[in-house]
């Protein structure tokens, strides 16, 4: 009983954990839990049950955690950092470990072992973490632990994003929506983190030997662990899996507290349940209400704008229903012919949209009198095609024309409807009763809905109290507009300094607006926003969000009592408005609702080089629903008009249509090129290069996931754009195909192609890539591959005959060869360019004829590739459009010069110059292409817009 016993405190992000060893290492007491930010309460709370179980033992403590570095600041407890602390543990239970990967709530590591220690750690996002798996099991309206049961029995892993939560629910709630079955979408939310980890967080080091998986996502949740297993491919012997691998952190601060004073359990009590909060990081910001009569007025005033209501049972007549499936809940509504309210409900779809459409069907059908009818209906959201297709619907219609005609019937002069939902946030700005612009969040969650509801349920608090409270807080805090893992951090230094939940909630309510009008809106002046704006969406019944806005902006607002209905409202207007007088509503009948069952088949198109996987959903009443696909060639039957004009499809046929030389004939070898980034605009040019020499020249593959999974462990920058991470797979493919010689060349300048540019670089990824596969990818050297990565001056006939001459020849080309060979590939090049502006020619010539709408589709020339383009070109031919490119028209327009921004790219030059001619059709509109995190587009689409 007298032995001193070893104690370590992990204080995570999201949790604490308590060891208690001997001296010979061995657990005999350990204890685990979420600590909801009040890290203090829930340390006291374990160290008190410790002391219940083991009494007031001799004892040396450290403790450790990404939030542990307070306890030890106030309780006096000296703290080790968490890597040190697990690698203790590795060191001493499995030190055979190569590689360690532990995920925490919020924080994901990895530590290679093996010639010397090398540890990558998150950043900024907690994508592909223990939260980030709460949030998507929250989608699927179950938890962790269910979301592994549901993994037990996947069949098919379906693509999901894992970098940030805000793009993982988008791709979630596409699949629900089009009827995927929850088992596979929780086994590839389990593969996403696998993905992001491998791909995000190696930062291109390869994960092989002995690997340890850590933290309690992987000790709690088997599917997650055997995803891993599977795509490391890892024998039983090379994964390991400790035991106790939650509490490897814990147990290291244990190990390394054997130099630390002696002390008692109750000292340690002590200390930390009196320890007091000082200092001040944290600034606060004006109260929500500075009395209870200014809150009284506030509530008045909002009362003003109700929709007029009606009994149900007792209508008669014609009444017409609006549906909208949104992203994580469905709404309906019931009008009568004048828009008065007959019937409302609002539920959360726990990842079915269809499921809860059916209950509320089924519901309003039991309220519905014999002498009322339903005449017309319709459907918006997420969810608009499979509802529409299951229960009959009459017309769907997308969620911004819904939005703003409910919106109109309370104020027909609204000039501006700012939308917040539970994971999106729409603006919409009004001129001349036309939708002017829509602006979207894109890349992040953190002014909507579910980012409130995320911080009320960490802190253990309803939403609807957590709102409450924020209405009388004193001293809220000024939490800015940042990410949640950001945030998540601010609170708890708040709480430390004393906040209350009432002062967070209301700071995360100004943050909520601060987000929307400066992320999203991107204000610069209020007297943009207009005078007459609606608020609309769930997130807007709360007061204190609501009272936000109007402090922040200085303007009185409209919300309607039905604020969080809205889109729903909207599609009941759409459906009275729409009504045909001698048409019967197809909406699905009482009986067909009973008899309502759904099949779902999974299957490959093979219709194109896509190979779509589709999920085909069949109906009782023998309609079926197809979804998956990116274009409207469904099991190789088209549907459209395919007689329009695609220069995208045009382009990449004539790219990819250059036979090589028969391997017989080629008298100096093969030459691989990567199909990646600016080859898309210079293959014509390298391949007639080649081919002249006397090389067969061989290309990477077409693009898939299969083609990026290849090269996905060697990404060495997970903010790099997805275009630039496909190379890495491109050149994997070359080399498995059996390429030794891969030509890929950094061109810093392009070709000048419009006179008044202030330049003509390539891009800097464009320029530095073949570099970073260099210096990234240990296939090559494991090879032998022979990889030419020259700088060239492309811009230069001259100069580049003499720089190949240098690059080549070791082939034993002469000099004379390579100036015959540049001069056919320039020529080559100029005719290609001179062909693809005959076609734009003759595709504007074609709509001025027939009166035909198109769509200048304007991007980089790597847009081309289908996987990077996503099917956009086919999805707007298949709506009735003409799909041209940029570079087939910019000859034909003229920009005045200069312009606002310096113009130095040259694809942003022909760009520009696409735009101004746009601007002198009235058949044409423009849509423009870019990667998330592209910085040169934050300034070009600016630009554009300008332009247009």
């Amino acid at each position: 009983m007298n032995e001193i016993l070893r104690m370590g405190l992990d204080v995570g992000s999201t949790t604490v954990k308590l060891v208690i060893m001997d001296d010979n290492g061995a657990i005999i007491y350990a204890d685990y839990r979420r600590h909801y930010a009040e890290t203090k309460k829930h340390s006291s709370e374990l160290l008190s049950i410790a002391f219940e179980k083991l009494g007031n033992r001799p004892l040396t403590v450290m403790v450790s955690g990404s939030a542990g570095m307070a306890i030890s600041s106030y309780s006096g407890i000296k703290h080790i950092q968490e890597v040190i602390a697990c690698n203790h543990t590795i060191e001493r239970f499995i030190p055979q470990t190569d590689v360690a990967i532990e995920l925490g709530g919020e924080d994901a590591k990895i530590t290679f072992f093996r010639d010397g220690l090398d540890q990558r750690m998150n950043g900024i996002c907690a994508g592909g973490t223990g939260s980030f798996i709460d949030q998507m099991a929250g989608l699927l309206g179950t938890d962790a632990h269910g979301l592994n049961e549901l993994a037990t029995q996947v069949s098919t892993i379906y693509p999901v994003a894992a970098r940030c939560g805000v793009f993982a629910k988008t791709d979630i709630q596409v699949l629900l929506n089009e009827g995927a079955r929850k088992e596979d979408i929780a086994a590839s939310v389990f593969q996403a983190v696998v993905n992001q980890t491998i791909g995000g967080l190696a930062g291109g080091r390869a994960i092989n030997g002995n690997v340890a998986f850590l933290g309690g996502p992987l000790h709690f949740l088997s599917q997650l662990r055997q995803r891993f297993k599977e795509t490391l491919k890892l024998n039983d012997n090379q994964a390991l899996f400790p035991e106790q691998g939650q509490f490897f952190v814990a147990m290291g601060a244990a190990l390394a507290s054997s130099n630390s004073p002696v002390t008692a359990l109750t000292s340690i009590i002590n200390r930390l349940q009196h320890a007091s909060l000082s200092g001040h990081e944290i600034s606060r910001l004006q109260p929500l209400f500075s009395h209870d009569h200014e809150l009284e007025d506030f509530k008045k005033r909002h009362e003003l704008h109700q929709i007029r209501t009606k009994k149900l049972d007792s209508f008669t007549g014609d009444c017409f229903l609006g549906i909208d499936a949104g992203s994580t809940t469905t709404k309906a509504v019931l009008i009568d012919e004048n828009g008065s309210l007959l019937y409302s409900s609002y539920a959360n779809n726990t990842g079915s949209p269809l499921k809860s459409a059916r209950t509320i069907l089924n519901d309003l059908y039991s309220r519905l009198p014999l002498a009322a009818k339903i005449a017309n209906s319709a459907v918006t959201g997420y969810g608009e095609g499979l509802l529409k297709a299951a229960l009959g619907i009459d017309a769907g219609e997308v969620e911004t024309v819904a939005h703003y005609t409910a919106a109109q019937f309370f104020d027909p002069d609204v000039e501006l409807i700012l939308d917040i939902g539970g994971q999106d946030m729409k603006c919409l700005k009004i001129e001349d009763g036309i939708i002017e612009n829509i602006m979207l969040n894109e890349a992040c969650s953190s002014g909507c809905g579910s980012f409130i509801e995320g911080f009320a349920q960490s802190l253990n608090v309803s939403v609807q109290d957590f709102a409450k409270l924020a209405l009388k807080a004193s001293n809220p805090v000024d939490l800015g507009s940042r990410c949640t893992v950001f945030m998540n951090s601010m609170v708890k230094q708040a709480q430390k300094e004393g906040a209350t939940i009432g002062d967070i909630s209301a700071g995360l309510s100004y943050s909520v607006i601060k987000n929307a009008l400066f992320k999203v809106i991107k204000m610069r002046n209020i007297e943009e926003l207009g005078e007459k704006i609606v608020v609309q969406g769930g997130t807007f019944q709360n007061d204190a969000v609501l009272r936000s806005l109007e402090l922040i902006i200085g303007k009185e607002v409209i919300r309607t009592n039905i604020a969080a209905l809205m889109g729903a409202f909207g599609a009941a207007l759409i459906a009275r408005d729409r009504k045909q007088d001698e048409r019967q509503s197809s909406l699905i009948s009482p009986e067909g609702l009973r008899r309502f069952s759904i099949k779902t088949d999974l299957k490959r198109c093979g219709g194109c080089g896509n190979n779509c996987l589709l999920t085909s959903s069949k109906f009782p009443d023998g309609g079926r629903f197809i979804s998956g696909n990116r274009c409207e060639n469904v099991f190789g039957k088209v549907k459209g008009s395919p007689s329009l004009p695609n220069l995208y499809n045009y382009k990449l046929k004539r790219l990819l249509a250059y036979e090589p030389l028969p391997k017989n004939e080629a008298r100096r070898g093969i030459i691989g090129i990567p199909m990646v980034l600016n080859m898309y605009e210079n293959y014509p040019f390298w391949f007639t290069f080649f081919t002249s020499l006397g090389f067969r020249v061989e290309i990477s593959p077409r693009s898939s996931r299969v083609v990026y999974e290849m090269g996905n462990a060697t990404i060495p920058s997970d903010t790099a754009c997805f275009p630039a991470k496909m190379v890495h797979g491109h050149i994997a493919a070359l080399i498995m195909q059996g390429a030794k010689q891969i030509f890929y060349p950094s061109i810093i300048y392009e070709r000048l192609e419009q006179e008044g540019a202030n330049h003509h670089f390539n891009c800097p990824m464009v320029i530095s890539y073949p570099e970073v596969i260099k210096n990234n990818m240990n296939m090559i050297r494991d090879n032998d591959i022979n990889l030419m990565i020259p700088f060239l001056p492309y811009n230069s006939k001259k100069q580049l005959s003499i720089r190949l001459y240098q690059e080549l020849s070791a082939f034993g080309v002469s000099k004379k060869e390579i100036a015959h060979a540049v001069e056919s590939a320039w020529e080559e090049d100029r005719r290609l360019k001179a062909d693809i502006r005959q076609k734009g020619e003759e595709a504007v010539a074609y709509l001025e004829k027939t009166g035909k709408p198109g769509i200048v589709l304007a991007g980089r020339p790597y847009h081309l590739d289908p996987e990077i383009n996503h099917g956009i070109p086919e999805m707007i031919n298949s709506l009735g459009m003409a799909v041209i490119s940029e570079d087939a028209i910019a000859h034909l327009g003229k920009v005045e010069r200069p312009i606002r921004v310096i113009d130095q790219w040259m694809y942003h030059s022909r760009l520009y110059a696409a735009a101004q001619f746009v601007t002198t059709q009235p058949q044409l509109e423009l849509i423009q292409l870019n990667s998330f995190g592209c910085g040169l587009d934050a300034i070009t689409v600016d630009q554009v817009q300008d332009i247009l």
